[in-house]
């Protein structure tokens, strides 16, 4: 539910964030009578890709589809980075430790290889929109006019291109 706009802001006024509640699972796994159930509030325009689907353009399906490219480009650390990593020193492990973890390069490496799977069965043209969309933040009509596409054809590409991220993913649907 959107969010009610204050009195004592101008009529004019438009609250961009699109504000709703939503529960958070109950930890222990079971229904608690002595605890009130914990909410917190999300904002769906948060990016375009959210936005699109709150306003129902897009499945949940193809919402879904996005979020794991949005994620292993993420977790590929292939955005800009502004901190240093403060992960903890490595553990040497003795002949009867436990196996190492995969550690946060190696993790990366194999985010960095799915994303460019993804990218590759899209193509050139759908992997263009859909990472200007989905990876960049960009909104559609941004999109549509950095890469000279008329008006409202971004969103049926971007449509075309998650249904393709969702068939690699081998997502239901």
């Amino acid at each position: 539910m959107p969010r009610p706009v204050a009195a004592s802001q101008p009529a004019t006024f438009r609250d961009p964030r699109l504000l709703i509640e939503r529960s958070l699972p109950d930890p222990a796994g079971g229904a608690s009578r002595q605890k009130p159930r914990r909410t917190v509030t999300v904002n769906l325009s948060e990016s375009p890709l959210s936005w699109l689907h709150a306003h129902g353009h897009l499945s949940d399906r193809q919402l879904l589809a996005g979020e794991k490219l949005r994620g292993d480009y993420e977790c590929a650390c292939l955005g800009a980075r502004t901190t240093m990593i403060w992960d903890s020193s490595p553990v040497s492990r003795g002949r009867r430790g436990a196996p190492a973890p995969v550690t946060p390069t190696e993790r990366a490496l194999h985010a960095k290889q799915r994303f460019d799977d993804a990218l590759k069965e899209l193509g050139r043209d759908l992997g263009d929109i859909a990472w200007r969309v989905i990876c960049a933040g960009e909104g559609v009509p941004v999109a549509e006019k950095a890469m000279g596409w008329p008006l409202r054809s971004g969103k049926l590409v971007l449509r075309i291109a998650l249904d393709r991220l969702g068939d690699h993913y081998r997502l239901p649907g």
